[in-house]
C-alpha cells in the first residue's frame, strides 16, 4: 500500500514538474519575467513635470503669495 502511495506521489510530483517547465516556456511567463522597465520614460515624466511646476511657480507665485497672505489675515480678523 505504501509502494502504490509513494508512486502516486512520485507521479504527481512529475507532472507538477513538467506542467512548471511548460509554463517557464510560454510566453505569458517571459513577458512576466522581462522586468528591464521603462527608465529614460519615468526620466522625462520627473524632469517635464519639475519643468512644468517651476513654471508655474514663478508665473504664480506672487498671486499665491498674496492669496494667502488675505486669507490669513482674514483669519486674524476674526479673533
Amino acid at each position: 500500500m505504501n509502494d502504490s502511495i509513494q508512486r502516486k506521489v512520485v507521479d504527481i510530483q512529475n507532472q507538477f514538474a513538467e506542467k512548471i517547465a511548460q509554463f517557464r516556456k510560454s510566453r505569458f511567463y517571459k513577458a512576466l519575467s522581462d522586468d528591464r522597465g521603462d527608465v529614460p520614460g519615468w526620466v522625462l515624466v520627473v524632469l517635464m513635470t519639475t519643468g512644468l511646476v517651476t513654471a508655474i511657480w514663478t508665473i504664480a507665485a506672487p498671486r499665491l503669495t498674496a492669496i494667502l497672505r488675505n486669507s490669513l489675515d482674514a483669519m486674524n480678523g476674526i479673533r
